[in-house]
């Protein structure tokens, strides 16, 4: 499949399909492996005519929307029972799960950690060019124990998961299909490993566009083996030659490997065992242009339309701020993701992205004034959990960043990144950040939350309570102002009054009068301004009670000193209103000029993949 820059589209050039590759759409490859019978191979597919319609749409959320004409395959094969078939369409209905890139590049990054136990030291993901269309591909390199050719079958079966230790995080043999198909259209798996003293090699394709454009109504998945034991690769045959003959075929002409040379060269790379994945095909956004972005950074691997979506939008009234922490940045930057995706750091594995190893944090390491606080899940009679420990703290730019929420883990695995259990608008818990790990809940099947249970419910219920505790004795130690400052300022106004006696009614009313005012005054500025304000003015009404209070005479404390402090508090104020009007225009100011920085930035981008491409063709 090639693709080129079409018109320039409101300034940005997008990508399109060449009309060549759908005219070409009815030839059908034959002899290919079918899911539902992976140890077996089908006949060839019938030639199919497909309707006239639009295949080249490379946008995820569209690429679903195909149409196929009737087929004349029976309804079973000769010799066989009838068997599920599994539409195609179901591989992009099944990712559609993944609603976020990265939490399907995170299940590809999980296969490989799981591959730990079996002696796996790294993952590699990095972009890899693909020759045939000059367009960018996705590939993920490991050095565990690889995969059989059954393990390889199994691993391309829907709903199949071999992974039952408890701290392996697959389990429901789904990942690889829902992750694979939402980066990309294709993907194909190069994989070695030695089993009962057998060294195998095996290539599986697993192509959206092969299936849909060779109008199959079932998953065909073609795959080849070699046995690797002796000195040199030799095919190994299940049915004929002729059938292992046509999936190398089909292999060739719908992956980027033009030649058998070429393909056996890709396990140069994985060594004596391993496995290494190549999605390409990538999905493009709305636009026209990759939804993932490798210009940007050359260390990095960032989503293009992240920063412009769902609650980011209500982050960007502090976008200046927010934009350097790691909350916002990992929305959009994968090392970010990555740093954070495992609670507890390797020993001897590291992610490796674009080459640079990926270094993991954990914010639960820098928050200030942090404790731990204990939980004990309530169970069903009979089970028998550990208590699960939470570290909960003010993160260290708090009362600056309004930031807050738990990192929840299972298994090691970050499910929920900063999960805000107390309702938006709500000053409790603000800058209050946990880490915990909750392995007596399940994950749901992206990975990106937790199935909605009665467990979860009360999950939820005891962070919240947890939030309120935390924030009621400790956020006075960063500058905010507890819930029941004003009672507290009362009771200590009463107690005044009542130790000066009737001598000193006059100077403490006087007092009481002066300290209205500064909480008063203060009421009116913004949170983290009152904080400086409240405490100056609370050694100023202390200085003044115990004066007045020492001295027994009232005369100590004079009214016009009194009027004088409260025309400089007023001034203050009025100080304070006009720097906050200054702040918030300045603010708005600047998000306004990074719109246009962004705009400009996607601009330039697509110019120079289109540039690229163009030279490209020319040079052929």
């Amino acid at each position: 499949m090639s693709s080129i820059p079409k018109t320039e589209k409101n300034g940005i050039a997008v990508v399109d399909i060449d009309d060549d590759v759908d005219a070409a759409a009815a030839s059908v490859a034959p002899s290919a492996t079918n899911t539902t019978t992976s140890s077996e191979v089908a006949p060839p597919a019938p030639q199919v005519q497909l309707q006239h319609q639009n295949l080249d749409s490379r946008s995820f959320w569209k690429a679903g929307d195909y149409i196929v004409g009737s087929s004349s395959k029976p309804a079973s094969f000769q010799g066989h029972l009838d068997h599920a078939r599994v539409h195609p369409k179901f591989l992009h209905t099944n990712a559609t799960s993944h609603k976020w890139a990265f939490g399907a590049i995170a299940e590809l990054v999980d296969n490989a950690v799981d591959e730990i136990q079996n002696g796996a030291t790294y993952v590699k993901v990095d972009r890899v060019d693909i020759m045939k269309d000059n367009s960018p591909a996705l590939s993920f390199l490991d050095d565990g124990g690889g995969m059989s050719p059954e393990s390889l079958r199994k691993c391309m079966s829907l709903g199949y998961s071999s992974k039952k230790s408890k701290t392996t995080i697959g389990q429901y043999g789904n990942g690889f299909k829902t992750s694979t198909m939402r980066l990309g259209a294709d993907a194909i798996v190069f994989s070695r490993a030695t089993c009962s003293g057998r060294a195998t090699q095996s290539v599986g394709l697993l192509s959206y566009t092969f299936l849909r454009r060779t109008g199959q109504d079932d998953v065909i998945v073609p795959m080849i083996d070699f046995d690797i034991s002796g000195h040199w690769a030799e095919p190994i045959i299940y049915g004929s030659q002729d059938d292992w003959s046509a999936h190398l075929k089909t292999i060739l002409e719908w992956s980027p490997f033009t030649s058998k040379e070429e393909l056996m060269l890709q396990f140069d790379d994985i060594g004596l065992h391993g496995t290494k994945v190549v999605i390409y095909n990538l999905w493009l956004n709305d636009e026209g242009i990759y939804e993932l972005s490798f210009d940007d950074d050359a260390e990095d691997i960032r989503l293009r339309d992240e920063a412009n979506q769902g609650d980011v939008k209500k982050l960007r009234k502090k976008a200046v701020q927010l934009q350097s922490h790691i909350s916002y940045r990992m929305r959009y930057s994968l090392r970010v993701y990555l740093s954070m995706l495992y609670l507890r750091k390797f020993s001897n594995f590291q992610i490796i992205l674009r080459g640079k190893p990926v270094d993991q944090f954990n914010i639960a390491d820098e928050l200030k004034y942090s404790q731990i606080v204990s939980y004990r899940p309530q169970f069903a009679m009979g089970s028998n959990e550990a208590t699960v420990l939470t570290t909960i703290g003010f993160i260290k730019e708090a009362p600056c960043l309004n930031v807050s929420g738990f990192n929840v883990y299972h298994k090691n695995r970050l499910i929920k990144p900063f999960w805000k259990v107390n309702p938006d608008g709500s000053s409790k818990g603000m800058g209050v950040v946990g880490v915990l790990e909750a392995n007596f809940i399940e994950p749901a099947h992206d990975k990106q939350d937790f199935e909605n249970s009665l467990l979860f419910i009360r999950l939820e219920t005891r962070l919240k309570q947890m939030t309120n505790d935390y924030w009621k004795g400790h956020c006075h130690l960063v500058g905010y102002q507890p819930l029941n400052f004003k009672s507290q300022n009362a009771q200590k106004e009463r107690h005044v009054r009542q130790s000066s006696g009737h001598s000193m009614n006059s100077q403490s009313e006087l007092l009481a009068d002066q300290q209205e005012i500064c909480i008063g005054a203060e009421d009116h500025l913004s949170l983290e301004q009152a904080v400086g304000g409240l405490a100056a003015n609370g050694m100023h009404c202390s200085s003044h009670e115990q004066q007045g209070t020492s001295a027994g005479t009232p005369g100590t404390v004079s009214v016009d000193k009194i009027c004088e402090e409260n025309i400089v508090l007023f001034m203050r104020c009025e100080e304070y209103r006009k720097k906050d009007i200054e702040l918030k225009q300045t603010v708005e100011e600047l998000e306004e000029e990074l719109k246009e920085v962004q705009m400009k930035c996607t601009h330039l981008s697509s110019l120079l993949e289109a540039k690229r491409k163009h030279k490209n063709v020319k040079g052929q």
